[in-house]
């Protein structure tokens, strides 16, 4: 018998998927998409970290900072967007964000085994992560050859850094929501929780994978 979670979840992770084809194929729905989801992810990080933090200045302090980084990720994915070129690797990079997740998703759970960080996130495993790095890799990978028809083993340490950066990300999130003693970062997600629980490794991810092909490369 399938859950209600896992159904709910299910149902939403083909939803953003849609949503996700939509973004690559109209620049419109693109533009959209990155302001709400700004929006949405302010509302969410506000609201958790005003749960943790009591001082007023380190309180704006961290409010103001991540007010720029989302304002700067989702510019720079918009301008990066406006070159075919740049799109196609944007994206397939934010695809081997997604691939790390599910490896580790499906990692974890079929294989489990020994936490990886269990006071931060008691659901992580070596095994889950391990699974994270391999999707990651995999799904970068043959993207790449896809979008680009051409190949390149460099790639795979795009697939790497990506992954690990995605899964810091996670983790740094899953750190902010023990200490404000919260499961998610909120609940317009059935079946996933809030939409930072979502993009928490992309945050990370994307820019760091970015960087690393621009240099290997």
């Amino acid at each position: 018998m399938i859950s209600k979670n896992l159904k709910d979840r299910t149902i939403t992770s083909i939803g953003l998927i849609i949503i996700l084809i939509l973004i690559i194929k109209y620049q419109f729905f693109l533009i959209s998409c990155l302001f709400v989801l700004g929006i949405l992810s302010l509302i969410e990080f506000f609201s958790l970290i005003r749960k943790i933090l009591k001082n007023k200045i380190f309180l704006l302090l961290s409010n103001f900072s991540f007010t720029i980084f989302i304002f700067i990720f989702c510019f720079l994915f918009f301008f990066f967007s406006n070159f075919i070129q740049l799109k196609l690797i944007l994206f397939s990079i934010l695809l081997a964000c997604i691939g790390s997740d599910i490896g580790g998703f499906i990692f974890g759970k079929f294989f489990q085994g020994p936490k990886l960080f269990k006071k931060i996130s008691p659901n992580k495993t070596i095994s889950g992560s391990i699974g994270a790095v391999i999707f990651s890799c995999l799904f970068i990978f043959f993207t790449i050859f896809y979008f680009i028809d051409t190949y390149n083993l460099k790639i795979l340490y795009v697939g790497i850094v990506t992954s690990i950066t995605c899964q810091l990300g996670d983790l740094f999130f899953s750190f902010l929501k023990r200490k404000a003693k919260v499961k998610d970062t909120g609940y317009i997600l059935p079946g996933h929780g809030g939409l930072l629980d979502r993009l928490d490794g992309i945050f990370f991810g994307l820019p760091l994978g970015f960087i690393t092909l621009i240099l290997i490369f």
